[in-house]
């Protein structure tokens, strides 16, 4: 006799049962002293599980006397049992083989949508940019139902915005100054100027990240521009390979910059030579802690030569208050020294060596001393 269903809807099978809404339900109900069941049936294994998923629900109803029920298995499902173990392995290795076959026919189907058609494939608009109607669905289906395509429009009031910032960094001025003055004019951020589709931010203000951004999106060349970034777990995102990128071969929206002025911003910011031409290399990057915040140091080219730098927080986007703590300064030259003295190392080994025991540098002001620093 069926007691109670359970299914959810618009889930992938990718995500545990104690994240999926009914799946939770049912685990709860299963934990309930007046629970009205006493086995489970899954009506089709590849739509509830994948990889060993199953292993991990089965053992939880276990502990609460409660059987698995399986159509491939005629009845009960007993991983005990040498035949239902094997089972149990094929249909995760089926189910996990259609979740990526899923996954590379949408991925490649938005990519040919992209590239061949410049098509919108969704998300927020980048700032600058509005969405505004671009006629019916091209799928027939779609368009019968009533789903209207969209593209993206030069929004009349942040627009200029980007434009300016594109005009003052082909000047040669730095993201930062770029910054202060966005904020000392009042100009809205991006959280602030659509707030409704940037709940996840909670800034106020520009910083360096958000005009670095801005200054690095291709998409305001006009070019509809997919897959710069990839899921990272639950947790993030990832940015992708430039050359894996999707950019559509004509035209898509119109554009707020040229491709060449783009192109030559892109040099500005990645070009960094000190006054002999030649590139700055910053061999400790990234392995430098302050001891007085606990913050990461800045690589900072002074005098000539490496050093790091950490403010503290303090942001070029902002003007400095009298208050604020004295930045610290470390020199890469007499770090580099400490260094190969303490660990006998040569200095174009120094950052291989920190790394190999992932290990940290962590200075304040006139002393140093070394941590475990997770990954670096």
């Amino acid at each position: 006799m069926i007691t109670a269903e359970f299914f959810d809807v618009g889930c992938s099978r990718r995500v545990a049962w104690e994240r999926r809404p009914q799946a939770a339900a049912l685990l709860e109900r299963a934990c309930a002293a007046d629970r009205s069941f006493d086995a489970v049936v899954v009506g089709e294994f590849e739509r509830a599980f994948t990889d060993r998923q199953f292993e991990h629900v089965a053992g939880l109803l276990a502990l609460r006397g409660i059987e698995v029920w399986l159509p491939e298995a005629g009845g009960p499902v007993r991983l005990e049992d040498p035949r239902n173990s094997v089972l149990m392995q094929v249909l995760a290795a089926q189910s996990q083989r259609e979740v990526v076959r899923s996954r590379h026919r949408t991925v490649a189907a938005m990519r040919v949508q992209a590239v061949e058609q410049g098509r919108f494939l969704g998300g927020r608009p980048p700032y600058g940019y509005r969405l505004v109607d671009a006629g019916p669905h091209p799928n027939r289906a779609h368009a019968v139902w009533g789903r209207r395509r969209q593209r993206l429009d030069p929004d009349p009031v942040t627009a200029r915005h980007v434009r300016w910032m594109f005009a003052e960094r082909l000047t040669g001025r730095s993201v930062a100054g770029i910054a202060r003055e966005l904020n000392e004019r009042g100009v809205p951020c991006p959280s602030t100027a659509d707030s409704e589709r940037n709940r996840h931010r909670r800034g106020a203000a520009w910083n360096l990240r958000s005009v670095a951004v801005i200054l690095a999106n291709p998409r305001y060349t006009g070019r509809e521009v997919w897959s710069r970034h990839q899921g990272a777990g639950l947790d993030g995102q990832r940015r992708t390979n430039p050359a894996e990128w999707a950019i559509s071969r004509s035209l898509a929206h119109p554009a707020l910059v040229s491709e060449a002025d783009f192109v030559a911003a892109q040099k500005i910011r990645t070009e960094r030579r000190n006054d002999q031409g030649e590139v700055r290399r910053y061999v400790l990057a990234g392995l430098i802690l302050c001891g007085l915040c606990g913050r990461r140091t800045d690589a900072h080219w002074v005098n000539n030569r490496a050093g790091y730098r950490c403010r503290h927080g303090h942001s070029s986007a902002r003007r400095a208050t009298p208050d604020r703590p004295r930045n610290l300064y470390v020199r890469e030259d007499t770090l580099l020294a400490a260094l190969v003295q303490h660990a006998r190392v040569d200095p174009d080994d120094a950052a291989r060596y920190l790394r190999s025991r992932v290990m940290v540098v962590v200075h304040d002001h006139g002393d140093w001393s070394l941590a475990a620093g997770g990954e670096v």
